[in-house]
């Protein structure tokens, strides 16, 4: 568990469904949670509205470096114990011969090269021994690729996944906890109506990963129950 000075919680895209329920999760287990929304957020400022300042709300587009710089500059004076970066779209079922290169672009931007931007834009406002994490998918793990379909969404994820790793690599000695979480197929607008799980029961099992392993060295990719992910 993180020390009670440290449960301060910046939550990265938590507009609706993993992110939001997570945003919601942390302050219900009396962490402080500020969270971001790329527009309105109503649902989340709902939240927000209701408790008692524990949850606040930030404005970010991540895929936009200015806006980074200044939601850096914003929280300046903040510290956290936990920084969680979720984003990802997905932009339908097509094989990879006929994927354009706009849309190749848009969903490695944002599953991608936007989540490592953001960590590192931020990651200085994560205490020492804090815990720098992203949403990441089972479906990213190259040696579990058995099935067809979803190749450019499996591609970012994947991609994902390398990046972070170079990432722990670049910052090994930094003492940050570094974690790619895979919370399983969810319903959600993302997963579909006809996902096996839901949010709420998800993401309770995801923070019980968080906090177990907070201070845990190097870089690990876990699921919702905490067992490790074959790359």
């Amino acid at each position: 568990m993180f020390p009670d000075a440290h449960r301060h919680a910046l939550v990265i895209g938590a507009s609706r469904g993993l992110g939001l329920v997570l945003a919601v999760e942390l302050t219900r287990r009396g962490w402080r949670v500020t969270a971001t929304t790329r527009t309105s957020g109503g649902e989340l400022r709902a939240h927000a509205a209701g408790s008692a300042g524990r949850l606040t709300v930030e404005t970010l587009e991540m895929t936009s470096s200015a806006q980074l710089t200044a939601l850096r500059e914003r929280l300046s004076g903040h510290h956290f114990g936990l920084l969680f970066v979720n984003a990802a779209i997905d932009r339908g079922n097509l094989p990879i011969s006929e994927v354009p290169a706009e849309m190749f672009t848009e969903v490695m931007t944002t599953n991608a090269l936007s989540p490592l931007h953001t960590l590192e834009a931020l990651r200085a406002l994560v205490v020492p021994g804090g815990t720098v994490a992203v949403m990441s998918s089972e479906q990213g793990s190259v040696s579990r690729n058995t099935e067809d379909g979803f190749e450019l969404y499996k591609a970012s994820k994947a991609a994902l996944n390398q990046l972070m790793r170079s990432y722990a690599t670049r910052y090994a000695d930094d003492g940050h906890t570094k974690l790619l979480i895979d919370p399983g197929h969810n319903r959600t607008r993302l997963g579909g109506p006809g996902a096996p799980l839901v949010a709420e029961e998800t993401i309770p099992a995801v923070v019980d990963v968080l906090e177990a392993q907070a201070g845990a060295p190097g870089l690990q990719f876990l699921d919702r129950r905490g067992e490790v992910v074959p790359w």
